[in-house]
């Protein structure tokens, strides 16, 4: 009885909430309470089911989380890592911990064995929730070599490992609000909230810790880039692992919007059109994949619906906000009607908002976006600020296509002098490198200025445009700045272009390593037709490498003579996370995939 009487009083509404300010994440799980106490807070699939979890399951199971962690006997300051999916339990353990003064640290489920042992140590996390076997597999790998790590529990069934359900019963039958509640108090704004380990293109992760008001603070002031209301519904599909939509799905939560959580990449789809969401991030190779699938449908098309596609891309590609002729509009208005209209259709018809991050969006694909109803909003940021740094708001006069939007309110962004890198200061910024004192003096001066380690400008005084990454320029044996991302960016434009990546520093000619999208040219093949034997055979196809050859050619025509590609390899290869050439946001770890091609590269140079 005692138990149920305790748990009853913890789910009651707060009236006095509304008047109180925010200072702690898991404060808004009051104002939730408060304001939305809705039946579908958080929702996931099981059994191919869209299951509900109400704002009171959620504050009752964040509940018993944090009396579960005390009843194991860890104390406020011990680790947690989550090393699982997207799921309304990720939601409960995280909101959990943070009562009673436990950092969370997230780990991406994909991250090498090596990487994982030396997080778990470096972090001296005690508990760990995961999802998957192969994590499982991981982690038995290993076990020897964990130092501190003693309990492990699952959010979905796995042999020989203890289940979520029966950790969530040992917080309901050992629950203790008083005990949680005098842990709550001593929590502050500037209380440690997360260590997130940055995934990194070369060295050893490092631990950004990040306080409560580094992630409110940039909650707080975003909150109005966009009409959320609490009747929105988001999909979330990116890893709550990042901190970028973990501070996306900290916001929805504060506006009291239902986030549903995707199945996986390929049911993104579905799951818009099952739930017609409002709203939902993304990062731009998922939007570049978008379009390749537009484009693919479009391009089996013939006769007179061909044209009218074609005739539809070419107004969205000549899309602005302003000073278009009424004539433009007016063909605007017929191909929404024709053709645009289906593309909302097809997720979900609701869509107010996309919001994208995590690397340069090209500005053609900003502009078919918006051309066709879908609101896309570029913002720019880092793990170490807490996400937003600058971003295009939802008003049209605060956005610009090719930029990265104005700079939040709250924080003060310079440009240096000396070689344009982007300098930041301000609340969001975080606490320091986990345990490295020295990292963090590399990357925050003496003045309190925080070097991205990104180049860029300001665009009419205001607007922020990213122009280079600072470490990824390479200068040619001509002594030449090479910047690889701006290339990379407009050979990707083609839809038989997979991935790529450009090299060339210190020879004489910028190159590029390009792996065919074999898929796309599948899709020519049929309407052109072309006998498809086998991927293996198709690959060396003269017209694949004719229309690969045929953009490469258009994207030279674009730029300087010194960035021309002389010459580029088509090579058969799969860049992923876990084979390690990218990262989890998607970014290139160049060193590997260099180590990786190293005999081809050296074929490539060798006749200079």
């Amino acid at each position: 009885m005692a138990v149920k009487v305790i748990v009853l009083d913890i789910l009651k509404k707060n009236t006095q909430f509304s008047h109180m300010e925010i200072k702690r994440v898991f404060d808004i799980l009051e104002k939730l309470k408060t304001e939305s106490p809705k039946s579908d807070i958080l929702n996931t699939k099981e059994n191919k089911e869209w299951v509900h979890y109400s704002v009171g399951d959620f504050v009752q199971g964040a509940a018993f989380v944090a009396s579960a962690l005390l009843h194991l006997g860890l104390k406020p300051g011990d680790n947690i890592a989550i090393m699982a999916g997207n799921m309304p339990k990720w939601n409960f353990v995280d909101y959990g911990c943070q009562q009673v003064a436990m950092p969370s640290a997230p780990i991406f489920p994909t991250i090498s064995n090596d990487d994982l042992k030396y997080i778990l140590n470096h972090c001296e996390a005690k508990i760990i929730f995961i999802s998957d076997k192969a994590t499982w597999s991981k982690l038995a790998a290993i076990e020897k070599e964990l130092l501190h790590l003693k309990f492990v529990f699952t959010f979905n069934a796995i042999e020989g490992v203890k289940p979520f359900s029966e950790f969530l019963e040992l917080g309901k039958h050992n629950f203790h609000q008083g005990k949680i509640d005098e842990i709550k108090n001593t929590v502050t704004e500037n209380t440690l909230l997360t260590i997130l380990y940055t995934s990194g293109t070369t060295g050893q992760p490092k631990g950004v810790m990040l306080s409560h008001k580094n992630l409110l603070s940039n909650v707080l002031i975003c909150q109005n880039i966009a009409p959320f209301t609490n009747k929105w519904r988001a999909l979330s599909f990116l890893p709550l692992n990042h901190v970028y939509e973990r501070f996306l799905n900290t916001l929805y939560l504060y506006h009291g919007v239902s986030i549903f959580y995707a199945e996986n990449f390929e049911k993104i789809g579905d799951n818009c059109r099952e739930i017609h969401p409002e709203v939902f991030v993304a990062v731009p190779r998922v939007l570049e994949r978008v379009l390749e699938k537009i484009s693919d449908t479009g391009n089996k098309l013939s006769g007179f619906q061909k044209k009218v596609f074609d005739w539809s891309m070419h107004i969205a590609e000549n899309y602005e906000f302003k000073g278009k002729s009424p004539w433009y509009h007016l063909q605007r208005k017929l191909a929404d009607k024709l053709v645009f209209s289906k593309w909302r259709e097809a997720v979900g018809g609701k869509v107010q908002v996309i919001v994208s991050g995590g690397a340069a969006l090209n500005p053609r694909l900003e502009r078919i976006f918006y051309c066709a109803g879908l609101n896309l909003l570029q913002g720019y940021g880092l793990t170490e600020t807490c996400v937003v740094v600058a971003v295009n708001r939802f008003e049209k006069e605060k956005r610009m296509f090719g930029t990265v939007g104005l700079v939040v309110e709250n924080s003060q962004v310079k440009i240096a002098e000396e070689d344009g890198e982007i300098l930041m200061k301000g609340p969001s910024l975080m606490m320091g490198y986990f345990k490295n004192p020295l990292a963090t003096a590399e990357v925050i001066d003496n003045d309190g200025w925080f070097h991205t380690g990104d180049i860029g400008k300001f665009i009419d005084g205001k607007f922020l445009k990213i122009t280079d990454r600072k470490k990824e320029i390479f200068k040619s044996s001509a002594g030449k700045y090479i910047s690889p991302v701006a290339i990379e960016n407009k050979l990707k434009e083609c839809r038989y272009i997979e991935q790529c990546m450009v090299i060339g520093e210190g020879h004489k000619f910028v190159s590029a390593l390009i792996i065919p999208n074999l898929s796309s040219f599948k899709d020519y093949c049929a309407s052109h037709g072309i006998n498809w034997t086998d991927s293996a055979g198709m690959f060396e196809h003269e017209e694949l490498k004719k229309l690969i050859a045929e953009h490469v050619k258009k994207v030279n025509a674009s730029l300087a003579s010194f960035e021309h590609l002389k010459r580029y390899q088509l090579i058969k290869a799969v860049w992923g996370v876990e084979s390690g050439e990218i990262t989890p946001k998607l970014s290139l770890r160049r060193k590997v995939i260099m180590e990786k091609n190293q005999a081809l590269i050296t074929k490539i140079f060798g006749e200079e």
